[in-house]
């Protein structure tokens, strides 16, 4: 039998599952700042990418997909006209955000524009979404497991410090759901490029597993974010791929989520 604390926690869950997106708590009390990143539930697109597929690089039926960005960013008090967006690439390019629309090659977005919805594509890479509340201005960044091994995140952080003179110990972090430490397994190429505290060596399956969410979170902390600032979400694409889009789980073929954030003004 469940104990009372644990069914509370699934009642919590499945409340915030029926949802077409789930928002951090770490930006609450920051003033017009909207943050989310999208769940698999509330859109029309027909399986594999049931329901609210978002990837325009699918092989879903676009106009599916242009419905379901219409409905997220309703959802977030938006218009997909609003949204910035790239082609992602698992680099660690930074583009400087000065209006809506699209771009190729860029992995992370920073913007100190109201009303851009800065969103990044996620099917188990980790999204992590950055605030600056003094200077106002907000990031948004796609780290795979390159983009980890790269620091992307570090270097957004460093980016905004240098352009818009963010003091990086003033910033908020959220590192969205992506997939979980014991469901990456990684070759010995892929895990000799982590460091020994964000791996372990799994003797039951003879492989490495690795954990993007503390690694992600630690390059953070390790420039100065305080650890009391950083959210990171209990959830896994992997595990509860019914809730997201897991790109392994699936092998490939399903949808995309996003993760997105912007300054309202």
């Amino acid at each position: 039998m469940k104990s009372t604390q644990e069914t509370t926690n699934f009642a919590v869950a499945m409340d915030i599952f029926s949802q077409p997106c789930i928002k951090p708590v770490i930006f609450d009390d920051i003033p017009g700042l909207v943050a989310a990143q999208s769940t698999r539930h509330g859109g029309v697109s027909d399986a594999p990418f049931d329901t609210l597929n978002l990837g325009k690089s699918t092989d879903d039926i676009p106009a599916h997909v242009q419905e379901n960005r219409r409905r997220f960013c309703d959802y977030l008090g938006f218009v997909p006209e609003q949204m910035a967006w790239s082609k992602q690439v698992h680099g660690d390019e930074i583009r400087i955000v000065e209006s809506p629309g699209g771009s190729d090659g860029h992995d992370a977005l920073v913007t100190n524009v109201p009303r851009i919805l800065l969103a990044v594509s996620i099917a188990d890479c980790t999204p992590v979404l950055i605030c600056d509340p003094v200077n106002r201005v907000v990031a948004a960044v796609h780290a795979g497991w390159k983009g980890t091994v790269a620091r992307l995140a570090a270097k957004t952080l460093l980016k905004m410090k240098e352009h818009y003179g963010t003091n990086i110990a003033d910033c908020r972090v959220f590192i969205g759901a992506c997939i979980d430490e014991c469901s990456f397994e990684v070759g010995n190429e892929v895990a000799t490029r982590f460091d020994d505290p964000f791996k372990r060596f799994d003797s039951d399956r003879g492989k490495y597993v690795i954990d993007l969410k503390r690694a992600n979170a630690h390059q953070c902390i390790d420039l100065g974010v305080p650890a009391s600032r950083i959210e990171i979400s209990p959830f896994s694409t992997y595990i509860h791929h019914e809730h997201f889009f897991s790109h392994r789980y699936d092998k490939g073929v399903t949808g995309r989520g996003l993760c997105a954030i912007a300054l309202n003004g």
